[in-house]
């Protein structure tokens, strides 16, 4: 009697007229598990390329919603005094490089080491209707932060939020009582990194082009595949396989569709606040040079008298420590602190390491420059 584990239609695998049937079916089996697989992989293709959209990944509540930003506010329940205001940068990455997941965020880090009172600026891309903003419509809005939160901040800058934050306390020096600058171009002829010579050899008609095929805005699309071209076998070749080799590995995909929700949702830039950026400040450094109008007067970055820590990475191919160490020189400051880290640019915001042992450190130092005391 044929039994459940021996039916009577089973092919005995002893008879060798069956072993061509049988490695045939198993043949079938891997392609059917191949295909699945393949499926597999595509599908998380497109959830990390576009189709997952960026989001902070600490509770917060939104202080201010105005034109260019939402003031986010991470502060612990209770926390006074002076508050600390990290600037993301606003070059095409949301500013979830701040705040980037569980366990490895800028804001939880400075939370965690003291910094009780603290807030973050979440940039917004560019409508069609803000096509025609200057820099003076970011510094308007980012001033209104500063007066809602009484007036006088510590600040954290980040990347270009450093230049920014900069001009800020350069147009009002009294508004700041100390500044982080991490990765941020202050002199942009300074050193010799990719992007120097990107702008340097790229003239301006290249640029007005690329924001009049956008409609008057300068599509974060174009900026991801510039950003791409500089690393192109990254992010061209070995990005994917890397994800075909990981497909069936669950902490690889959670860690790869954290930073492709950054990465891969840039934003829309206005189109003439970007040609006013690459011009006068990449082409022509005129704020290094104390030429650059900012609310009605040349900002001086003498002017600036606060307290200044400068970080900066020992391989940032974006912002070469030179460009960020120049402020030293350039600002009025007496107290200055400097420190290089090892990786890169986007390492110094985001990564676990630099994390887990500078901004520790860099909260120590905003405390004891009075960020949380009391305003006087």
């Amino acid at each position: 009697m044929p039994t459940a584990k021996n039916p009577a239609h089973a092919p005995n695998i002893n008879v060798p007229l069956f072993w061509p049937a049988l490695m045939a079916a198993e043949l079938t089996r891997q392609g059917l598990d191949l295909a699945v697989r393949n499926v597999r992989f595509l599908k998380e293709e497109t959830r990390l390329h576009g189709g997952i959209k960026p989001r902070l990944a600490t509770a917060h509540t939104v202080r201010l919603r105005l034109r260019t930003l939402s003031l986010c506010d991470y502060s612990a329940e209770g926390a006074g005094g002076l508050p600390t205001l990290v600037v993301a940068p606003y070059a095409g990455h949301t500013s979830m490089i701040a705040d980037y997941h569980e366990g490895q965020s800028l804001m939880q880090t400075l939370r965690a080491a003291g910094v009780g009172r603290v807030l973050l600026t979440d940039w917004h891309s560019a409508t069609p209707d803000m096509k025609d903003f200057e820099v003076d419509q970011y510094l308007e809005e980012l001033l209104a932060c500063v007066d809602d939160l009484g007036g006088r901040v510590c600040l954290v800058a980040l990347c270009q939020g450093g230049w920014i934050s900069a001009m800020l306390a350069a147009r009002f020096p009294d508004k700041v009582q100390a500044m982080v600058l991490a990765g941020s171009p202050i002199d942009t002829h300074a050193g010799h990194g990719p992007l120097v010579r990107m702008v340097r050899d790229s003239p301006m008609s290249f640029y007005r082009e690329l924001v009049a095929s956008g409609g008057g805005l300068m599509p974060g699309r174009y900026m991801l595949a510039g950003w791409k071209n500089m690393h192109p076998e990254q992010h061209y070749v070995q990005d994917h396989i890397d994800l075909y080799e990981h497909i069936d590995d669950p902490v690889w995909l959670r860690k790869a569709e954290a930073f492709d929700r950054w990465y891969e949702n840039p934003l829309d830039l206005p189109g003439r606040w970007y040609l006013q950026v690459i011009e006068q400040l990449f082409k022509h450094n005129e704020f290094a040079h104390g030429r650059f109008v900012g609310l009605g007067q040349r900002l001086q970055l003498r002017n600036i008298r606060c307290p200044l820590y400068l970080l900066a990475g020992e391989s940032d191919d974006i912002t070469p420590r030179e460009q960020v160490f120049a402020a030293e020189q350039l600002s009025a400051s007496t107290k200055v602190e400097k420190r290089v880290v090892p990786g890169g640019h986007v390492g110094l915001f985001m990564g676990a390491r630099t994390l887990e042992q500078a901004w520790p450190a860099i909260a120590a130092w905003l405390r004891a420059n009075g960020a949380g005391q009391a305003p006087t």
